[in-house]
């Protein structure tokens, strides 16, 4: 008698088109299952161009194999002209055909906003900029995280899926600096792979940051499980290679017992709301910023000596000693300063040394 009371029934499993069709014909109200309502909530809160076309382009993904057998082959179009025969394309073919061009379309123009994401990083890279990315469960406190350490308004709500579009915004560490942050949509169990597929733009923020925030709500009830979704997303995008810093938040709603049932290092407790544990956090960051740099030598001959000023215009260098055909230097450079700075390594090998020239 209550199913007859309501106008929509939400079933929390994927459901082909036929199972959709099958029920709500049994039942005799809309049947929405997990991924419908998902795409739903996404579609409400998409702002952005990209946040809007990635949205579509995940419903588009969805929409498709649920089309099946809903015109039971009526409206379709006759051939005209001469040396046709039979019947043409019906509704249902022609409906498919349209969201399969405007998939291609809507591709296109997410391919043009990757590319110029792209070049926004490469333009990091060679300022040697570090960049963290925060992942973590939906309605974590990521975005209420980024606010406190870079002193910025993101939009902040307590809903699932708040933010969907990755904001990336500039935060002074002690010792080692500027960084960067971006915060990017939250994940969640089971998430629809139309929304993967779609979002992947996004996620390339992730992929190419230097180091992870884990931001795990550690007041939940649903902590373990909701690290395992996160551990899943590391491993499926091979991410867990990456340096990681785990942070607890949301510690002022959590009792002592449920802070120290997970035990993962480096870690911050922290309360994002009340600013908590935010001064253990950023060294923690400096850190691991400084744990990327290695102690490398250098040579360069007389012709090349004004490199030096460069080199220490962008690291630290350590020590110099002068000889007669140049000069060796010992400075701490990041990967990407390794690999730029490649040619002028030094290679040593027991009592002979070999310059790369």
């Amino acid at each position: 008698m209550l199913i007859h009371k309501c106008w929509t029934c939400v079933v929390n499993h994927q459901l082909t088109g036929v199972q959709t069709r099958n029920l709500e014909q049994e039942i005799g109200i809309h049947i929405l299952d997990r991924n419908q309502l998902i795409l739903d909530i996404f579609a409400q809160r998409a702002q952005t161009y990209e946040g809007k076309l990635q949205v579509e382009l995940a419903q588009m993904l969805d929409q498709l194999p649920r089309m099946v057998g809903a015109w039971q082959g009526s409206l379709s179009r006759l051939g005209g002209g001469i040396g046709t025969r039979g019947p043409g394309e019906t509704a249902l073919e022609i409906d498919r055909r349209r969201i399969h061009e405007r998939v291609k379309q809507i591709r296109k123009k997410l391919d043009t906003v990757r590319k110029n994401r792209h070049q926004h990083r490469q333009r990091r890279k060679r300022t040697e900029t570090p960049h963290f990315a925060m992942i973590g469960y939906t309605n974590s406190g990521k975005s209420t995280l980024l606010n406190k350490l870079t002193k910025s308004d993101v939009f902040v709500k307590d809903q699932v899926f708040a933010t969907l579009d990755p904001t990336t915004r500039k935060v002074h560490l002690p010792d080692t600096g500027l960084a960067v942050i971006t915060d990017t949509v939250g994940f969640v169990r089971n998430l629809p792979p139309q929304l993967i597929e779609a979002f992947k733009a996004t996620l390339e923020e992730s992929g190419e940051a230097d180091i992870l925030l884990y931001v795990v709500d550690v007041a939940s009830e649903q902590l373990t499980r909701h690290m395992e979704v996160i551990d899943d997303v590391l491993c499926e995008f091979q991410w867990n290679n990456k340096p990681i810093i785990y942070v607890f938040n949301k510690v002022d709603q959590a009792s002592i017992e449920k802070q120290v049932r997970v035990d993962r290092k480096p870690r911050a407790l922290v309360s994002a709301l009340k600013g908590q544990g935010l001064d253990r956090l950023r060294r923690l960051m400096s850190d691991a910023i400084k744990s990327l740099y290695k102690p490398v030598e250098l040579f360069f001959t007389k012709e090349q000596e004004h490199l030096i000023y460069e080199l220490g215009r962008e690291s630290l260098i350590s020590r110099t000693e002068s000889g007669t055909t140049g000069t060796i230097c010992v400075a701490n450079l990041s990967p990407a300063q390794i690999s730029r700075w490649n040619q002028y390594l030094v290679t040593k090998s027991k009592h002979l040394i070999v310059f790369k020239l």
